[in-house]
């Protein structure tokens, strides 16, 4: 994104959305852009997919090319407050929608977890079994998934929450020193409503 003036910003805004035509895949990375502040870099790219041109491509896609879309730490954040996870589709959210906040312990976590495959409703996960652990990285402040008891119960019904932080014993929990942020429902990954759309924290 080139941003020094008005100019540049609509040159790297028309030129994302010609890439994102061509693309079979688009990627929204971790890493701690912005300062990693409250939303981190996450608020940012949600900001410049709001913009008319590049909703346009992220729509035709998903739902015209059958696309895929995938989002780690703050690109998990992102496509939240885009709408695409849950939802599938880039939507106005308020208060009321699911969120990543910061970590019950008030401070960062960078440590290796387990998760557990709950769900493997996704291409994403087409070659994975439910039941399947893995270890996977996390290094994050704001990692937290909170989401209201009626949507947590939705999802996990029609296998949108696709990975769970586990204990050795492989069961869900809410320990901390296996559940870094203190998730609800020890969620770590979620999926848009056609899997076509994967948001995780490691």
């Amino acid at each position: 994104m080139r941003n020094r003036d008005a100019a540049e910003l609509k040159e790297s805004v028309e030129e994302m959305a010609r890439r994102i035509s061509r693309s079979q895949i688009v990627m929204f990375p971790g890493g701690f852009s912005a300062g990693d502040e409250p939303d981190g870099s996450g608020k940012f790219i949600a900001a410049v997919f709001r913009n008319v041109k590049l909703m346009e491509a992220m729509e035709e896609l998903l739902h015209i090319r059958d696309g895929l879309v995938l989002g780690i730490c703050n690109g998990f954040q992102a496509l939240i407050k885009l709408g695409l996870v849950p939802f599938g589709k880039i939507m106005d959210t308020d208060a009321s929608f699911p969120t990543l906040t910061y970590n019950k312990i008030a401070r960062h976590q960078s440590k290796l977890v387990r998760i557990r495959i709950a769900s493997n409703n996704s291409p994403w996960l087409a070659a994975t079994e439910v039941g399947d652990i893995y270890t996977v990285p996390v290094s994050h402040g704001e990692g937290r998934f909170m989401a209201s008891p009626e949507l947590l119960k939705e999802m996990a019904a029609d296998g949108r929450i696709i990975t769970q932080y586990v204990d050795m014993a492989g069961n869900a929990t809410s320990d901390i020193q296996f559940n870094p942020n203190g998730s609800d429902w020890a969620v770590e990954g979620i999926v848009s409503p056609d899997g076509r759309v994967l948001g995780k924290m490691g």
